[in-house]
């Protein structure tokens, strides 16, 4: 099993700048991509951004060029860096990780949720 713990949500101006801080324990080792989707009232989850073990970055139309996200294998914490902020950003932000199904059975993992609020 992988829990995650999602920290950094917070109220920021529009153009203001936020951090969102992912950490996982249990069977990290088998954690084979992780990612942040998000969920604003009266739309469906979508995503914002996920990072392969190899590194290998994608984002949403939406947040490209605003939004970095990253991974530090040894602290086992999921980051993303989101700038430029936009009141349409507002959402609850959700943690992501995939174990392969090879090690330890495999599984979708999600964090308990960080609200962002960007006002305008």
């Amino acid at each position: 099993q992988v829990q995650l713990v999602e920290s950094g949500g917070g109220l920021v101006q529009a153009g203001g700048s936020l951090r969102l801080s992912c950490t996982a324990s249990g069977n990290t080792i088998c954690i084979s991509a992780m990612g942040w989707y998000r969920q604003a009232p009266g739309k469906e989850r979508e995503l914002v951004a996920t990072i392969t073990g190899g590194g290998r970055t994608n984002y949403a139309d939406s947040v490209k060029g605003r939004f970095t996200i990253s991974r530090d294998k040894a602290k086992n914490t999921l980051y993303v860096q989101m700038t430029s902020l936009k009141p349409e950003d507002t959402a609850v932000y959700y943690c992501n990780a995939v174990s392969s199904s090879w090690c330890g059975g495999g599984g979708d993992y999600w964090g308990q949720g960080a609200q962002v609020t960007v006002s305008s």
